[in-house]
């Protein structure tokens, strides 16, 4: 595929996009500076490094005829001032400023006539620090992705920490062609029918999977109306506790996360008053297929559907039933399975995205309750400006009629997660973010 040509999973979250259904990824990264801030210095750095930066400088084509594909077009009115704004605190915004601010800016769906990013600095912050808020729209990239284009936005990482701190991605395999340039049109022939027959096979299992998945009603008790409004919170924890737990009970970081955020959900439902042994709530866990797969920007996904056991009482019963659904779906690897569903979007014409995605996103809770993103990021300091990077709290869009969205990364020696709630569905989302710290309290205070 030409790499300025949309893939058909790009075009799905285009599709996906509304006034109520904005469908950007983001991130609010905290910083010291070392000393007096200045906004317009940091602005004008930032301008100067996004004009840098191709991904950032193009916005979305559609091609002819309206229910084609997309291509990349550089934006021949390029300003990277348009994209960047300032904004400092005030008292009224309410006991946890940052948080209420942002929820305001991430409600805000960016403009698809323009390059599809945005980025906010805010000062006003306790400590003198400074907050960088930033907009990716999910048609640009993955959450990989997004990480290395805000690299970019960085200070340069010393020669020798780069290379310390880059995950080497195999080697693409060369195609019949490469390996072979004297090949015969008829071997070269047999190898695509046999490419495409094969991935024709793995997508009718993908469809026949997603169908088995679907479940009955009554539907998921998170299930609600759209909104425009947002409810963010912000939740920070040891990662010395994650791993604690993890050497003592096995499975991966990831596990405990997950069966983490299942004890949350349980305390946070039966607070409300709701059931938690009525239903298992169920996770889309999204998988970077970058190191499979070789090209530049644009998604590269798939998925894992992870049961949620909020019905489970005991945190490390709940560890480990986390641990055996997400063992099974490793090894059924990440082309099988109804969260293989991205897989599958990115296998269907552009024109069937344009005329059902909408539609079928409205489908969603059938599948899935919410979504849980872990966004790796390197573990060396990083800065902006001369400014340390204290914290980075990663956002990911809200899937229609779902009222949570669920983001962790984990940067040097803590674990942020970025809640984001429809706020007319979850307005006690401080609430939700309290009961995190207390999951994992619970489960570190298993460990011998």
């Amino acid at each position: 595929m030409p790499s300025d040509r949309l893939s058909a999973l790009d075009v799905a979250f285009l599709c996906l996009e509304g006034d109520t259904t904005p469908m950007h990824m983001a991130a609010v990264a905290t910083f010291q500076p070392p000393a007096a801030l200045d906004l317009g210095r940091l602005r004008d750095l930032l301008a100067t490094r996004a004009a840098r930066l191709p991904v950032l400088r193009k916005r979305v084509h559609s091609s002819w005829p309206p229910f084609g594909g997309a291509r990349w077009r550089e934006d021949p009115g390029f300003d990277p001032d348009r994209h960047i704004a300032v904004e400092t605190l005030r008292d009224t915004y309410g006991p946890d400023a940052l948080a209420e601010f942002t929820s305001e800016w991430i409600a805000t769906p960016l403009d698809p006539r323009a390059p599809l990013w945005n980025i906010q600095l805010v000062s006003g912050l306790p400590n003198s620090e400074f907050a960088m808020l930033l907009k990716f729209h999910h048609a640009l990239t993955d959450g990989t992705g997004a990480v290395e284009a805000a690299f970019g936005l960085l200070d340069d990482i010393l020669p020798g920490q780069q290379a310390r701190s880059t995950r080497q991605r195999p080697a693409r395999q060369p195609t019949g062609a490469e390996r072979d340039p004297q090949r015969s049109p008829l071997h070269l022939l047999r190898d695509t029918a046999s490419t495409v027959l094969g991935n024709a096979t793995e997508s009718a299992g993908i469809a026949k999977a997603v169908l088995r998945a679907a479940r009955p009603y009554p539907i998921s008790p998170t299930v609600t109306l759209n909104s425009r409004q947002r409810r963010l919170a912000f939740v920070r924890a040891d990662l010395s506790d994650v791993k604690r737990v993890r050497k003592t009970y096995g499975g991966t970081g990831n596990d405990v996360i997950l069966a983490v955020l299942a004890g949350a959900l349980r305390e946070w439902m039966l607070n409300r008053g709701m059931r938690p042994d009525a239903r298992t709530l169920r996770a889309l866990v999204p998988v970077s297929t970058r190191g499979r797969a070789a090209a530049d920007g644009g998604n590269l996904l798939s998925g894992y559907l992870c049961d949620l056991p909020v019905e489970v009482d005991d945190p490390v019963e709940r560890l480990c039933a986390v641990r055996e659904t997400m063992e099974s779906n490793k090894r059924a690897g990440p082309y099988r399975g109804a969260g293989a569903l991205p897989v599958l979007a990115n296998r269907l014409p552009c024109g069937v995205h344009r005329l059902a995605t909408k539609a079928a996103g409205r489908a969603a809770p059938l599948l899935f309750d919410t979504v849980v993103t872990n966004v790796p990021l390197p573990g060396l300091p990083l800065s902006l400006g001369g400014a340390r990077l204290r914290e980075v709290y990663p956002f990911v869009p809200l899937a229609p009629h779902q009222a949570l969205g669920i983001a962790v990364s984990t940067y040097r020696d803590s674990l942020h997660v970025g809640l984001q709630a429809n706020a007319s569905a979850v307005p006690d989302v401080g609430s939700l973010a309290d009961a995190v710290g207390k999951s994992l309290a619970a489960l570190y205070q298993r460990c011998p």
